[in-house]
């Protein structure tokens, strides 16, 4: 496909009205109507995540998550699940730093009983006492798991080093002390202290009308009832430094990290094209240098993190350890020469068409516009035109690109180093720490 081929394809590919309603109580309903799919897409939001949680709290919006499926005033965990099935429907949900939410898929002739579900179990959940001891070693797994990925836990140190003592550097799933320690009133305390009526979204794509949506889930959401105030959101300070965890394996795994942008900085599509060019795709810098033309990486990549106050640019590899050195320096040799002498027309063009097909390949998925409804109505208060996004996209300049690099990476980075017998000394050298 073409450059201008992406563009025309993205310019038709969002073409379906947006509705919006805001409940008396504060819920708002925002839907997408899609004639040409047979599915619908639901999403109950939250705009609350880990980082919403006190020191003494951490993994209760993850507790939380994992309990709204175990059972409500009407419904056992069995039978929620059995009636998932039974309509053929996708249902899951995800903590992150700053949301949770409760999805699911379903052919449109079963919107009612998809509606039912997902309202009755984030308004009728009754945490049993029962179900809060045998999803305790579940979680406690799920952090096992977590530990024995050295890819997942590699970005949990690094997120430690790089953000602190500040929520956002604490792991979303706890600690396993914490977990241990947690019953049924905490829980229940946590959720009526963070999911309050002006934080709760609920997104619909599909094949549905708007008034139909409104009929299902008004009645129930109307009823929840506003409390104290919402915990205040503090601004992290970035921090740098080298952070080593030795442990016997085949690589050495390495993440390192500098300050990036918020989620609505006016930058952010240099920084996501930059993202790209630097290690996003697999003609990108670091994928082309450090893998393909000297094998020193079977997985490297760039990545973007960004908050609604702060944000994250980072790279991971993992080498040999012998070759972690060697793969330093490249990064720290493709990193300068992004900042001082940024990309050309023609790199950047490519990296704007990678983008913007993307967002076409996005578009043809109700999930992904289910959750593009939250995103944009979390961040902005409104719903962006895919033709305002590509605007912005195509305006991105060669020396924006430059200027954010050279915002990110002309600063120290935040390294961690999981692996056997990692030596923080030669990684401190490379990057001058």
């Amino acid at each position: 496909m073409t450059v201008d081929a992406v563009e025309e394809a993205v310019e038709g590919a969002m073409t379906g009205a947006v509705d919006k309603t805001t409940l008396a109580n504060g819920v708002r309903i925002v839907s997408r109507r899609i004639d040409h799919v047979r599915s619908v897409s639901m999403g109950v939001w939250v705009d609350a995540g880990a980082r919403d949680e006190a020191v003494t709290e951490g993994g209760l919006s993850h507790f939380i998550e994992h309990m709204l499926f175990k059972g409500t005033q009407k419904r056992s965990a069995y039978d929620i699940a059995k009636a998932f099935d039974a309509i053929g429907g996708q249902t899951n949900a995800f903590t992150s730093m700053e949301n949770t939410c409760y999805h699911a898929r379903v052919m449109d002739e079963h919107l009612v009983t998809m509606a039912d579900l997902l309202s009755d179990i984030f308004l009728n959940s009754t945490f049993s006492e029962e179900e809060v001891e045998s999803e305790r070693p579940v979680i406690l797994s799920e952090i096992g798991m977590v530990e024995d990925n050295p890819e997942d836990h590699i970005h949990t140190l690094l997120e430690e080093r790089f953000w602190g003592e500040h929520a956002l550097g604490r792991s979303i799933l706890g600690t396993r002390d914490q977990i241990l320690a947690y019953n049924r009133e905490d829980l229940v305390s946590f959720f009526s202290h963070l999911y309050q009526p002006d934080r709760v979204l609920i997104s619909c794509a599909g094949h549905v009308d708007h008034d139909e949506i409104l009929s299902l889930l008004a009645p129930a959401f109307e009823g929840i009832k506003a409390r104290d105030g919402f915990p205040v959101r503090e601004v992290p300070t970035p921090s740098s430094g080298v952070s080593v965890l030795s442990r016997d394996i085949e690589q050495t795994h390495v993440s390192l990290a500098w300050p990036g942008l918020p989620v609505t900085d006016e930058m952010r599509f240099a920084s996501s094209l930059m993202n790209t060019i630097l290690g996003g795709n697999m003609s990108s810098r670091l994928f082309q240098e450090i893998r393909e033309k000297r094998g020193l990486a079977y997985n490297v990549y760039s990545f973007n993190a960004s908050y609604v106050d702060s944000g994250m640019v980072g790279v991971y590899a993992g080498v040999s350890p012998d070759k972690l050195t060697e793969c330093l320096d490249v990064t720290q040799h493709e990193l300068t020469r992004l900042c001082e002498h940024g990309v050309d027309e023609e790199t950047l063009a490519e990296a704007k068409a990678f983008t913007k097909g993307n967002i076409l390949l996005a578009s043809e998925s109700v999930d992904s516009q289910m959750a593009r409804l939250a995103s944009s109505e979390f961040h902005f208060g409104r719903q962006l035109p895919m033709e305002e996004v590509v605007a912005q996209i195509d305006a991105v300049t060669v020396e924006e690109v430059r200027r954010v690099a050279e915002m990110a990476f002309s600063q120290e980075p935040a390294v961690a180093v999981l692996g056997p017998d990692p030596s923080e000394a030669k990684i401190r050298k490379v990057f001058g720490l």
